[in-house]
């Protein structure tokens, strides 16, 4: 508006000079008052990809709000810990060239004094030649070596409307075998187990075993892994409210705790060989994590050209390249 107005004067007053004519070399404070307009910018920007992935819009309202209320949680819990969303535009929301498939990615890195590693929430949308649309909603949490706390997950995989896959999980970052006390601490003491022995209770849930031995492996003996079908949708949508809300928040509140708390610090605290083994296995299961999923199921959803992109922008995120 500046602009238009300084211009619209010289254009109706002969006796004064063009803008050129006035400038002078930049001031501290106009180089200051440049970089807070800058900021702002990329604080609007973010905040719009943010809006956009929380819209969560292809799933059902208790779903949805399900959703919201953990990364909420999680942000809000988290927040002087995080660092603002580094992906570039073309990797947080995109879709393959037809428009039958759409994705949104929200990655938060962590503070360099802090436990966290990033954080990750997604939704896919994708619509099935048969005829129904597959929708998966996920949040993650990784936290980095030094500490040796487990990392929290919690996905829903959909596709119909009266069936539903749910994996809640802290997964382990240690050998519970060579490290009992891991289990103990963790998984143990904490009554883990007792979310997924509730949710089993209800006639509607079955055990899910995922067809992948990897995926198998990297979640905890108290994982819930879980498989909802019911006759009616609205059955579907009461189960979601009254027993997996509860569960993932709760799982979620342990975490937070008893994980990724900054309180604990001396407690955290590990050795350099420790710290090794950890960077090893973290970088070895975040690569095969890649491989498994984006890189097989990607370039079949979104193409190869957009799926190149996006998985090199996450893969640069988790420190894999």
């Amino acid at each position: 508006m500046d602009m238009i107005l300084c211009n619209t004067l010289y254009a109706t007053s002969p006796s004064l000079s063009p803008l050129t004519s006035f400038r002078t070399k930049p001031t501290r404070f106009s180089t200051k008052l440049r970089a807070r307009a800058q900021f702002r910018s990329m604080e609007d920007h973010d905040d719009h990809f943010r809006r956009k992935f929380m819209e969560f819009p292809y799933v059902s309202a208790t779903r949805k709000q399900l959703m919201v209320d953990l990364m909420s949680t999680l942000e809000h819990r988290l927040q002087p810990q995080l660092l603002p969303c580094s992906l570039p535009p073309e990797a947080r929301n995109f879709k393959n060239p037809n428009g039958s498939a759409e994705a949104s990615i929200h990655i938060r890195s962590g503070d360099k004094s802090s436990p966290i590693d990033f954080i990750i929430g997604s939704w896919i949308h994708c619509k099935i030649p048969n005829g129904v649309s597959l929708n998966i909603t996920s949040i993650s949490a990784f936290l980095n070596s030094s500490t040796k706390a487990p990392n929290f997950v919690v996905e829903l995989i959909q596709s119909s409307a009266t069936s539903l896959v749910l994996i809640l999980d802290i997964p382990h970052r240690k050998d519970v075998v060579l490290h009992p006390d891991y289990l103990k601490e963790y998984y143990q003491d904490t009554n883990l187990d007792s979310h997924r022995q509730s949710l089993l209770k209800l006639p509607e849930i079955k055990p899910y075993v995922s067809p992948s031995l990897f995926v198998r492996s990297a979640f905890s003996p108290a994982a819930s892994m879980l498989k909802i079908d019911v006759e009616e949708e609205g059955k579907l949508e009461e189960i979601l409210r009254d027993h997996v809300s509860p569960a993932a928040k709760e799982v979620l509140e342990v975490w937070l705790e008893l994980c990724a708390s900054e309180d604990d610090e001396e407690k955290r605290v590990v050795g350099e060989e420790e710290r090794m083994e950890l960077e090893r296995r973290d970088k070895s299961f975040r690569k095969k994590s890649i491989e498994e999923d984006l890189d097989l199921q990607f370039p079949r959803l979104f193409g190869e050209e957009v799926s190149s992109r996006v998985i090199h922008a996450i893969k640069e995120a988790f420190g894999v390249l």
